[in-house]
Formats: C-alpha cells, sequence, structure tokens
C-alpha cells in the first residue's frame, strides 16, 4: 500500500511511527479544560445552508434541548452568514454587503434576528440558548470584513483603520465576504481582540471559524491571532478550525491552538466520502487527546439540504458512520434538521453504549488494514477489556475480524455486541462477525 507524505502506514497490533504518549493516549493539549471529550452539539449548515432565522434557531433549539441534550449534545452552533440580510441557501453573493458595526465587525443581520436590533447582538438569543441549558456557537470568517476595508472603518481602541491592516490578496476562494488580516501591521491583533471580546460578550461558548485550516501555514498568524484573543476574552470559548484536509504533519501546531480542526473538507451523505474518511481517521491518530479533536465534520443524518431531501445513507452507512466517529472519539455534531428528526435518527444519535465509546475511551487505534475491511480498538473507561469495531467497506457481505492476541487477550473473551445490547458469548482465538455491505459492528470484549 503506498500512501503520501501525509499518510501512515496501518500494521498488524497498532501503527508505526506512533510515540509513546500516543498509543496511551495523546497527551493533554493546552485547551483540555475546554474540551475534556469530543464536543458534542447540533450544527445549522447541513439543513440550513446560510437561511436560519431567529424563529428558526429558537425552535431547534428548543427541540435539542428535549431529545439530544440529555444524551450530551450540548453545542448549539449558527453557521455561516448569520450577518447576511438576503442569504438565500448554498450559495454566496458576489458583492456582499453584511451587517456590521462601526468598528468592522460582524453583526447578525436584524431582519433574520430581531432581537439583535439596536446592537444587541446575538446576546438575547445566547440567554435563551443558555437557559435550555445548552452553549451558544457562531461561525466566523477569517479575516476583516471587505465592507469594513472599503469604509476603511476605525478599529476599536487603537489609532488604526480597517485598510491599514487588510491583506487585499488574501480572499477565501469560495466565499468572497472577507479580506485576511496582515499580521504584521500595527492594529492586527487588536482588530481580532475586538472581534472576540464582542462575541465573548454576547455569551459566545463556541466558534467555528472558516477558511483557516487550508492553506494551513499561510493562515498561522490568524489562526494563532484567535486563539490570543479568545485567551484575552478570559471567556472559556472553544475554536474549531475549518474546513480541512488540515495537513497532519502540523498537527503539533494545531493542537496547541485549537480543540477541533476539520480533517476533510466538507462531508457530506456519499459513500465514497465516508470511506475516505477512514484513512484521514487513522493517520491523526498521533495527535488525538485531551483538548484536540480531529474533526471528521458533521452527521449528515435525517432530513437535509434546506428540507429538500432525506439522507442518503443506507441504515448500514449510518451506523459505520456513528460507529467509526464514535471509535475514533471525532467530535459529535448533528447537521438534520431538529424538527422532522424520525425516530431511527434519533436512536442511531442517542444509543447510550455507543457514546460512551466516543466520550469516554482510551488509547483508541486502528489496526491491520486488509482489503475491504477496518478495525478499531479502545480501551473502557473501567481500563478492562476492549472496544473493538468492525467494519465492512466492500460493496458485499464480508467477515471481518481480528486475532484476540492482537486486542491483549490470552485465549478467549467475552463478547457483548454494542448496538443490539446482547451478549454474543464466549470467542476463542479470533473474534470476527459476517458484515453487511458498507456495514459496522461494535462490540466490548471482557475476559
Amino acid at each position: 500500500m503506498v500512501m503520501d507524505s501525509n499518510r501512515r502506514m496501518v500494521l498488524a497490533g497498532g501503527m508505526a511511527g506512533l510515540t509513546a504518549a500516543s498509543l496511551s493516549g495523546a497527551a493533554a493539549a493546552p485547551g483540555a479544560r475546554l474540551a475534556p471529550r469530543p464536543p458534542m452539539g447540533w450544527n445549522s449548515w447541513n439543513s440550513f445552508a446560510t437561511t436560519i432565522n431567529e424563529a428558526q434557531a429558537r425552535e431547534t433549539a428548543q427541540i435539542m434541548a428535549q431529545t439530544l441534550l440529555p444524551f450530551g449534545y450540548e453545542i448549539f452552533t449558527i453557521d455561516i452568514q448569520w450577518y447576511e440580510p438576503g442569504a438565500s441557501g448554498y450559495a454566496y453573493a458576489a458583492n456582499p454587503v453584511p451587517t456590521i458595526d462601526g468598528h468592522g465587525r460582524l453583526l447578525p443581520a436584524p431582519n433574520r434576528f430581531p432581537s439583535s436590533a439596536g446592537g444587541r447582538g446575538f446576546a438575547p438569543l445566547a440567554a435563551e440558548i443558555h437557559a435550555l441549558g445548552l452553549k451558544f456557537g457562531i461561525h466566523l470568517m477569517r479575516g476583516i470584513p471587505r465592507l469594513a476595508v472599503d469604509r476603511n472603518q476605525p478599529i476599536l481602541g487603537t489609532e488604526h483603520r480597517a485598510a491599514d491592516i487588510a491583506d487585499r490578496d488574501s480572499i477565501c476562494s469560495w466565499n468572497p465576504d472577507m479580506y485576511g488580516v496582515d499580521m504584521t501591521k500595527p492594529g492586527a491583533q487588536a482588530y481580532y481582540d475586538s472581534v472576540f471580546q464582542l462575541y465573548a460578550d454576547w455569551g459566545v461558548d463556541f466558534v467555528k471559524m472558516d477558511d483557516m485550516s487550508r492553506p494551513y501555514d499561510a493562515h498561522v498568524p490568524e489562526i494563532e491571532a484567535a486563539h490570543r484573543a479568545i485567551v484575552a476574552t478570559r471567556r472559556p470559548i472553544l475554536l474549531s478550525l475549518s474546513p480541512g484536509e488540515t495537513p497532519v504533519i502540523r498537527g503539533d501546531h494545531v493542537r496547541r491552538f485549537a480543540q477541533m480542526w476539520r480533517i476533510a473538507d466538507d462531508f457530506w451523505d456519499e459513500w465514497p466520502m465516508l470511506e475516505a474518511q477512514f484513512v484521514r481517521l487513522e493517520n491523526w491518530t498521533p495527535y488525538r487527546g485531551l483538548g484536540a479533536w480531529p474533526d471528521a465534520d458533521m452527521l449528515p443524518l435525517g432530513r437535509l439540504a434546506l428540507g429538500q431531501r432525506d439522507s442518503r445513507f443506507t441504515p448500514d452507512e449510518q451506523r459505520t458512520l456513528m460507529t467509526l466517529w464514535s471509535i475514533a472519539r471525532s467530535p459529535l455534531i448533528m447537521g438534520g434538521d431538529l424538527r422532522d428528526l424520525d425516530a431511527d435518527t434519533l436512536a442511531l444519535l442517542t444509543h447510550r453504549d455507543v457514546l460512551a465509546v466516543s466520550q469516554t475511551s482510551t488509547d483508541n487505534r486502528p489496526h491491520f488494514v486488509e482489503d475491504g475491511a477496518r478495525i478499531w480498538s479502545a480501551r473502557p473507561q473501567a481500563g478492562r477489556g476492549r472496544y473493538l469495531a468492525l467494519f465492512n467497506t466492500t460493496d458485499q457481505p464480508k467477515d471481518v475480524g481480528i486475532n484476540l492476541r492482537d486486542l491483549g487477550f490470552c485465549e478467549s473473551a467475552d463478547v457483548r455486541d454494542l448496538w443490539e445490547g446482547r451478549s454474543l458469548g464466549r470467542c476463542a482465538g479470533r473474534m470476527s462477525r459476517t458484515l453487511p455491505a458498507h456495514g459496522a459492528g461494535l462490540y466490548l470484549l471482557s475476559d
């Protein structure tokens, strides 16, 4: 098997080249207190695109608090272009006219978020979200609004203006709203400080910052600037970087300055996209740990795309998705429309034994890869036994298994099927199951 320089060969019993720290669970990152477990929540992008409004946000948050919060889904996030009065879907205006304040900072469009009028921003909505027991998150594009630069607005607390810090050559390739910020210029850090202080004052708990991770090295100064600005607010705001693919060779850097980072571009409900995430999650194993969560992106389940369709994933593919995200400890961020949440999707999202793997397991690692199969294991919170995830990536039923000795067992082990909630008895020598096409199984093995 040949892989590019960002990819590692997966070997029998583990991975080559991993440090001792990674094999026992990566050492805690600086953001460990912000994100001691993979974050869980809901994000508006998969179901609302750029169009969500205040009434829809309130209704969705109430449903989330009732149905998902009891299982740990706590971060409610309004995704991109909440500042655009005329946002219309999955496209962006060529000549954006965002809502901004007198210091070039993005504000909610009041025609979509009426409670933001009068300079109140998202503070009223954030207070309502908090009253439901949820945390409040927003999406933010890298840089400074081009409109603020055109108006050459003053930067709060300084003698500098927007045109002084704007990098007019640094424009996102897929969204024209912003110019980059030249962090070598006086006033640049002050601008980011003012942005994050405003959002901290609103009560924001989570920021998904976009156009950051690609190209990564070009955006390192602004990644570090956002981190410094968050620290300066003294509010515990979790930082998520988007989109991917974040380069694996920058793992040491990204886990210092963010708590989540995307490992791929936008992920949607197509099997080739899901299959590609296996190698990406395997590659990020050395950098996964407390406060540092490689993010395979949101869960495109249930009703999607402005209510136009249901997820294209088959039931077996949906189980594979949840199994992989859980055993690899990717954040679990639901993307489907909660106003149309069906019983099967709800059951998939709220399976307590599976969520325990996501939220409490350690020593998560891939094992030997054979054609058409993937295998992961992890250590349960109690420290005894082993979680085992088996995946069939072929288009036909397939037997997938692993020798028990590769999981630390001598001869035999008791097996419990976590998805089905039943004992499978005792197996000897090798644990294997016949899985359906694109299917997965998740088990707890114990002495």
